[in-house]
C-alpha cells in the first residue's frame, strides 16, 4: 500500500479510501449491504493496508456510521492507526433544523456521528454540500469550534462551485478559522468538469482531492449498453440519480478506450478507470465502493497499474462537456 499526505496537512492516508455508503440498510437502498454482509469488505481494506475510511450521517440514515464504527473497532489495528471520515448536511429527518450546515445542526451532528461510529473524533469532518440557506460564516466559525473542542481533526468539503469553496477559504484565511484541507468532489473519465475550475483551485490552495464516484457508479466497469440505461445490476437497475450524470454517446465512447486498453494490459475496466484518477495530480485518494469482494480487489490492483501518456491521451481524447452535475 502506498500512502499520501491528506492535502496540506502531515496526516498519511492510503491511496485507495474505502466509501461505506454501500453497507447499511437495504429499507434505505435497495442494492445496500446488511452489517453481516458488509463486514468481510472492512476486514480485506485493513488485511491490505487501507487506511482511510469515508462514511456519511445520511448513509443508511445513520446506519453506515455504526456499521463502519463497529467494524473497524472489530477488525482495525487500533484508532490512532485509522483515518475516520463522515459528512454533515442532508436530511436526516422531519425535523426542519435536522438537516443543513447551521451552528445548531452541525453541533447536533458532530455528536450523533461520534455517538454512532463510536469514537471520540473524527479525523476528518465534511460538509456534504453547499448550504445556500445558512451564512457561510455560520457555519465556518462552527466547524473552527467543533475543531478547537478536539471533537474533529481536520475539516472537508464536498461538491460544489468553485466560487462558493473560494469565499469560504478566504473566510476561514481572513479570520484565523480551521480551512478545509480536502474537497471530495464529483470525477472520473465521463465527467471532467471538474478539471475547470475546482481542481486548479484545490491544488493552489493545496487542498487534497479524494473524489467520490470514481467509476461513475459503475458506469466505466462496461456493465451499461448503448440504449439500455438500466445495466445489468441491481444498483444499476433502481439507481435513477446515476442514470441524471452519464449515458450521453461520448459517454460510452469512453467505456470503449477504457475497455481496449485494458484488454491491451490484460486487466479489467475497473483497474483502467482507477489508475486514471489515481494518475491524475493532486487526487490523494479515490473513494471507492464496493459490493463485491472484487471490486475492492480491482480498486487494490488499480494502485500497480501505470498508464502512459499515450494511454492517458487516447482515454480522454472522446469526452464531451457535461452540464454541472452532482452538485446536488
Amino acid at each position: 500500500m502506498d500512502y499520501v499526505n491528506l492535502g496540506s496537512t502531515g496526516t498519511k492516508v492510503s491511496r485507495i479510501c474505502l466509501g461505506a455508503m454501500t453497507y447499511g440498510s437495504k429499507q434505505w437502498r435497495q442494492w445496500v449491504l446488511e452489517e453481516e454482509e458488509s463486514l468481510p469488505f472492512f476486514r480485506r481494506a485493513l488485511e491490505a493496508g487501507v487506511n482511510f475510511f469515508d462514511t456519511a450521517d445520511m448513509y443508511s440514515v445513520g446506519r453506515s456510521e455504526e456499521i463502519t464504527g463497529k467494524a473497524l473497532k472489530e477488525f482495525g489495528p487500533g484508532r490512532d492507526k485509522l483515518v475516520i471520515a463522515t459528512k454533515v448536511f442532508n436530511k436526516m429527518s422531519d425535523d426542519p433544523n435536522d438537516r443543513g450546515l447551521s451552528r445548531k445542526h452541525i453541533l447536533h451532528s458532530i455528536d450523533a456521528s461520534l455517538r454512532r461510529l463510536g469514537t471520540d473524533y473524527v479525523d476528518l469532518y465534511q460538509i456534504h454540500r453547499f448550504d445556500p440557506e445558512t451564512p457561510i460564516e455560520e457555519t465556518l466559525e462552527t466547524l473552527d469550534a467543533v475543531v478547537r473542542s478536539g471533537k474533529v481533526l481536520y475539516i472537508g468539503a464536498s461538491s460544489m462551485y468553485a466560487w462558493q469553496f473560494l469565499k469560504m477559504l478566504e473566510f476561514s484565511r481572513q479570520n484565523g478559522l480551521a480551512r478545509f484541507i480536502t474537497m471530495q468532489n464529483h470525477y472520473n473519465l465521463v465527467y471532467r468538469e471538474e478539471e475547470r475550475e475546482m481542481i486548479p483551485l484545490c491544488r493552489a490552495e493545496r487542498v487534497g482531492l479524494i473524489p467520490w464516484s470514481p467509476l461513475a457508479r459503475g458506469f466505466l466497469t462496461g456493465s451499461r449498453k448503448r440504449g439500455d440505461s438500466a445495466g445489468g445490476t441491481l444498483r444499476a437497475k433502481t439507481d435513477d440519480y446515476a442514470h441524471g450524470l452519464y449515458y450521453k454517446d461520448s459517454d460510452f465512447d469512453v467505456v470503449d478506450r477504457v475497455s481496449e486498453i485494458a484488454r491491451e494490459r490484460g486487466v479489467n475496466n475497473a483497474q483502467v478507470a482507477l489508475a486514471w484518477v489515481l494518475a491524475q495530480p493532486g487526487v490523494a485518494a479515490p473513494i471507492v465502493g464496493a459490493s463485491k469482494l472484487q471490486h475492492l480487489e480491482d480498486a487494490l490492483h488499480a494502485m500497480q497499474v501505470k498508464l502512459t501518456p499515450d494511454e492517458i491521451c487516447s482515454l480522454e481524447e472522446p469526452y464531451e462537456p457535461h452540464p454541472v452535475l452532482g452538485h446536488n
